[in-house]
């Protein structure tokens, strides 16, 4: 798929959430007289950073174009637990229809920026970037990756079509490391990354030799990062991905290794504890 604004994203996101959640129509809302208007008011139980805000107000005006909302807070803050969001009012059918999809958006995305965050801070004073991965949740990829960058921490390629990362499978159906780097430089367009996967010394010498810039260290030992950095002596980017956590990231750093890859941020997703409660 080819990468598309961020606006119509957000749109696009929205609107499919929002008809998974209402289908033909929110029955309950039905309750409330259509001309009533509400206030409303959403909270954080514990700190966070901020993240998904323009998905959680586009839920909102989708329902209800004239609602407004103020926010306490901006895109990227750290807040801390108990404080007040954002107030909204418009509406009362359209905020209650809303109030999941928004929730659902906002407590997820911050929960990807407060994570990534984490670990940015793990890292700091190393000049190891972090950096986030094709392991997101399905049809959020834009929207995770959107989070990790708020939170910090940098986007690899959207998907298969805009990078290319050579694995050991690859590898292996190509006939070896030389040859599918000889025909990776010869097919793939003009700045467009190419990144291959080494699991040894070895493999991380013969893709020196065929020209790699940009070396991925599956799995390494902190020992054979730290041998792997001073064998490059910055021939070629290299990036340490594999097992890592928060708890170990910081050795990983301080090998030397230019960048850090987590699957963690954006697929071992714990949401972010919110509450709205709605009032006339």
């Amino acid at each position: 798929m080819p990468h598309t604004s961020l606006a119509h994203q957000v749109r696009s996101d929205v609107i499919t959430a929002l008809a998974e959640d209402m289908g033909t129509g929110d029955l309950t809302a039905l309750l409330i007289d259509e001309h009533a208007q509400a206030h409303a008011t959403v909270i954080t139980r514990e700190d966070m950073v901020l993240c998904g805000t323009l998905w959680f107000e586009e839920c909102f005006f989708t329902l209800d174009p004239n609602c407004k909302i103020e926010w306490k807070w901006q895109e990227g803050d750290a807040v801390a637990a108990k404080q007040t969001l954002c107030e909204i009012r418009g509406n009362a059918r359209a905020l209650l229809s809303a109030e999941r999809p928004a929730l659902n958006f906002l407590q997820t995305l911050s929960a990807v920026s407060t994570q990534t965050r984490r670990y940015v801070e793990a890292v700091k004073g190393t000049h190891a970037k972090v950096l986030d991965t094709r392991k997101t949740l399905p049809s959020l990829r834009i929207a995770q990756k959107h989070a990790v960058k708020v939170g910090g921490g940098h986007n690899q390629r959207i998907g298969l079509f805009d990078g290319v990362l050579i694995k050991e499978n690859h590898i292996a159906a190509a006939g070896g490391i030389r040859k599918v780097m000889e025909h990776a430089f010869q097919i793939t367009p003009p700045n467009v990354s190419i990144q291959i996967e080494v699991e040894s010394l070895q493999e991380l010498d013969e893709a020196l030799n065929a020209g790699a810039e940009l070396i991925l260290l599956d799995n390494f030992s902190l020992t054979d990062m730290r041998l792997a950095v001073a064998h490059a002596a910055n021939r070629a980017e290299l990036e340490a991905s594999g097992g890592i956590t928060l708890e170990s990231i910081r050795h990983v750093a301080e090998t030397g290794v230019d960048r850090i890859s987590i699957g963690a941020l954006t697929k071992d997703v714990k949401a972010i504890d919110l509450s709205m409660r709605v009032s006339l």
